[in-house]
């Protein structure tokens, strides 16, 4: 199978090398990178199932997305009664502040659309100001990546997110030994 052609991403890519970074004077944590723009929405937020899986519409019809490239930690299992992993909720409560219910979204697909569990697999922006949701999860401290070939369009720029919010001590890497 061929890869998707990302215009979009050709511009957040772009707009990465200048990030930023940084907390605002709320204490809650800032995009770190300078938004492109408004991108064209092909999705509605419907819900959040946990920090790198959410629900959304796409023409009417209902997806669970995973998102591509990212890996955070487990929330708390009510099913099961399984605890949190260190960072689990956190990382939930961040991507539901990225991804407000009825927040218009673009997802853009790898090489591999769906993964073994039939979820679609994409790279996730906010229509509104063309946030890379993906990077933004990775670089507040809230994932790690997750390089699954041949999905791998992000893979070192998700690397390098991870990298920056290591050095940074945030998130998970301050929180989580």
């Amino acid at each position: 199978m061929k890869a998707r052609a990302f215009p979009v991403a050709t511009v957040v890519a772009a707009a990465l090398v200048a990030g930023c970074g940084g907390d605002s004077p709320s204490g809650s944590p800032v995009p770190t990178t300078t938004p492109p723009g408004p991108v064209e929405a092909n999705a509605t937020v419907e819900y959040v199932i946990d920090g790198d899986t959410i629900d959304v519409i796409v023409d009417g019809a209902e997806e669970r997305v995973r998102l591509t490239g990212i890996d955070t930690p487990e929330e708390a299992r009510r099913d099961t009664g399984a605890p949190a992993e260190c960072f689990g909720n956190e990382a939930t409560a961040f991507t539901e502040s990225l991804l407000p219910v009825g927040t218009a979204v673009r997802l853009e697909r790898d090489v591999v659309g769906r993964d073994d569990y039939g979820r679609l697999l994409a790279y996730v922006y906010r229509a509104d100001d063309g946030i890379f949701v993906n990077y933004e999860i990775v670089r507040q401290g809230y994932a790690q990546p997750l390089t699954i070939p041949p999905n791998v369009t992000f893979s070192e720029l998700m690397v390098q997110a991870a990298r920056d919010a290591e050095r940074d001590d945030v998130g998970l890497w301050s929180a989580c030994n």
